[in-house]
């Protein structure tokens, strides 16, 4: 093969063929999963991982969608979603874009429903060779239901159409709440007691898993089974199924079907006629469902421009992730240089400089004030020595003894020759304790 004869793939051929395939293979599913890497970034768009025990996906729910959940989910919860099958291109990621969201309750009630189904099953009593067959024509027809239902206003219709003869019993009772199993078991034995009824339908209209609760009691699964009368259970629509509808001798999709399992046409020709109209019914229903679907196929493989906004915003969102991610690392290298940088400031610091220089002249203050107090008492006492020596030699303990001291009145100068001073001037005269003022009268050199 050469160069020229083979078809060489982009990987963006690749991946849009690959989303292609799988939107247009795939139709809504439901899934159930613990939730975890939940994130709502300021789109409002919401990304998250859906695992079990073994494996997990990433999912994606755009805010056109989750504006109508009504929890806020967070990581660990366990949650159903509804999605559908999808790649994101630019990644080449496989993934889920939700479009419903539910808590898990739901879930736990469907696990408990599988427990009790199985557990029964093993018990045989959904065993066919213990169904009956239902009268061909029955006179009486009882009906456990509702009385102010859309149910038993079903019913009454087709049987006043088919077969306006036939006689109706109505057991009322509620048919959801926890008060509901044993009232219609209540009901089944009575009817039972009145043997006046050649069929019984066990019926409500459609609701959610919880509405249809009461028809999943183990209780009423076994009065169900007991029950001598042929029993037709018609509980919700044709998707619902209950543990009734097992054990029953035969299960209707809806109310209205139960009418006319139990009622036989009096028309002769309208049973060939139905059976015909049913048919090409349940044809057609086939043939418009395959249509359906292969239009659901095609409109999913048409890139409409909102899915393309919608990825483009999804690619937003993965490069906001991915930019805040980016300052957070700067952010972080930063602030641990600014670390690193203070712890080197606080090594160089000079209060350690100053506090080691504080102490060091503490110290030698401590030195000084030491060295100053021997020295004061050093100088103390050779000033002691001195006073005392001082006081040896003053002349004041010369006057002390009883001398005196002559000096002149107007310098002050002491005199020590007679030739100082001449006879009639003044001079004073020192004694221990006062002076004396005194007038020379003679002076004698000798």
């Amino acid at each position: 093969m050469t160069q020229k004869q083979r078809f060489i793939y982009t990987i963006s051929q690749l991946t849009n063929e690959a989303k292609e395939l799988l939107e247009g293979t795939f139709p809504l599913i439901w899934l159930e999963g613990e939730l975890s890497n939940f994130s709502c970034p300021s789109s409002g768009h919401w990304y998250f991982t859906l695992k079990d025990s073994q494996s997990q996906v990433r999912c994606a729910m755009f805010r056109m969608r989750n504006m109508h959940t009504s929890f806020r989910p967070k990581n660990g919860d366990q949650i159903l979603l509804r999605a559908r099958v999808s790649l994101y291109a630019p990644r080449g990621d496989f993934q889920l874009i939700a479009e419903h969201m539910e808590e898990a309750g739901d879930g736990l009630l469907r696990k408990a429903f599988e427990a009790l189904k199985q557990k029964l099953n093993n018990e045989g009593l959904f065993s066919t060779e213990h169904k009956q067959p239902l009268p061909p024509q029955p006179q009486n027809i009882g009906i456990i239901t509702s009385p102010t239902g859309a149910a038993i206003k079903d019913i009454l219709h087709i049987l006043k159409r088919r077969s306006p003869t036939t006689k109706v019993t109505l057991y009322p009772v509620a048919v959801q709440g926890e008060q509901a199993p044993a009232q219609i078991i209540e009901m089944i034995k009575q009817a039972t007691a009145d043997q006046r009824c050649d069929a019984l339908i066990v019926t409500r209209g459609g609701g959610s898993i919880e509405d249809l609760w009461a028809f999943n009691d183990e209780a009423l699964a076994r009065a169900i089974y007991q029950c001598p009368i042929p029993t037709i259970s018609a509980i919700g629509h044709e998707i619902d199924y209950t543990i009734s509808d097992f054990v029953a001798d035969q299960r209707a999709p809806t109310p209205s079907a139960a009418a006319e399992l139990a009622s036989k046409d009096q028309q002769e020709l309208i049973p060939l006629l139905k059976r015909h109209e049913q048919r090409l019914q349940h044809n057609m229903k086939r043939l418009l469902s395959a249509k359906q679907q292969q239009l659901s196929w095609l409109q999913q493989r048409i890139r409409h421009p909102q899915q393309r906004l919608l990825e483009q915003s999804q690619r937003i969102d993965e490069l906001e992730r991915r930019l805040i991610r980016h300052y957070q690392q700067q952010l972080a290298q930063q602030q641990q240089k600014v670390e690193l940088l203070k712890a080197r400031i606080q090594q160089n610091s000079p209060f350690h400089a100053l506090k080691n220089h504080a102490q060091h002249f503490q110290a030698l203050q401590r030195r000084l004030n030491q060295v100053i107090q021997q020295q004061l008492a050093h100088h103390q006492q050779r000033l002691s020595q001195n006073a005392h020596q001082l006081q040896a030699i003053s002349p004041l303990a010369t006057l002390s003894r009883g001398y005196s001291i002559a000096k002149e009145s107007k310098r002050g100068h002491i005199i020590r020759n007679a030739n100082q001073v001449s006879p009639g001037e003044k001079i004073n005269l020192q004694l221990n304790k006062g002076r004396l003022d005194l007038i020379v009268e003679q002076c004698h050199e000798d």
